[in-house]
């Protein structure tokens, strides 16, 4: 099997688990249920996961791979702030890296892991993967290697607003509160802009030369 089959295939075990974790919980939920409504056999789950828990962790990962699409894409010559606007703005006319319904199941893995301890460790694992692609990305900015003390640092305080606005936003959707500004496309982009500056004290933000 390719690496681009099974990560697809992974995925689509992983859309069935975070259904059912979050229809029925995570404790009533087995791995011949999760086999029977992907329509595999449960030998093949685990070939592919270790453990039924770990069957979230790539729906999860999804709650992050729109917003690292466009850091990667980061211009030299823009602020944050702008280039987050630009994009996030386009993907309202374009196809998305990942569709809404992954974003919104990843949103539910997220806030199901407040009370399941075991979906706390993939989300943090995601967590742990977008610091390490941050690395390379304020490496660049910064112009100095993605093992510096200074650009770990930095990257390690961006991630963590990554995590905690997702966290928050990914909570208020879930709940139908009223997210007011944050449905404002520039505002929103402002946000996370504003945060990671604030958290890495400036020195990630502004265009470089």
């Amino acid at each position: 099997m390719s690496d681009a089959r099974r990560a697809r295939l992974r995925l689509e075990i992983s859309r069935e688990a975070a259904r059912l974790f979050w229809d029925q919980g995570l404790a009533a939920t087995s791995g011949d249920q999760i086999a029977e409504a992907v329509g595999l056999s449960t030998r093949t789950i685990w070939r592919h996961f270790r453990s039924k828990e770990s069957c979230a962790e790539p729906i999860v990962m999804q709650g992050v791979v729109t917003l690292m699409t466009v850091l990667r894409s980061w211009p030299r010559q823009l602020s944050l702030e702008e280039h987050l606007a630009a994009e996030l703005a386009g993907l309202g006319r374009e196809k998305p890296p990942v569709d809404l319904a992954d974003e919104m199941l990843a949103m539910k893995m997220i806030r199901l892991a407040d009370s399941e301890p075991a979906l706390r460790t993939a989300w943090l694992m995601a967590c742990d993967q977008t610091e390490q692609e941050l690395c390379a990305i304020v490496g660049d900015r910064l112009g100095r290697p993605r093992e510096d003390l200074e650009v770990r640092l930095h990257a390690a305080a961006a991630a963590s607003v990554i995590r905690v606005l997702d966290e928050y936003i990914g909570t208020a959707l879930l709940v139908g509160a009223d997210l007011g500004e944050l449905r404002d496309v520039p505002t929103l982009a402002l946000r996370y802009g504003r945060a990671i500056r604030q958290a890495t004290g400036g020195a990630v933000g502004d265009p470089v030369a």
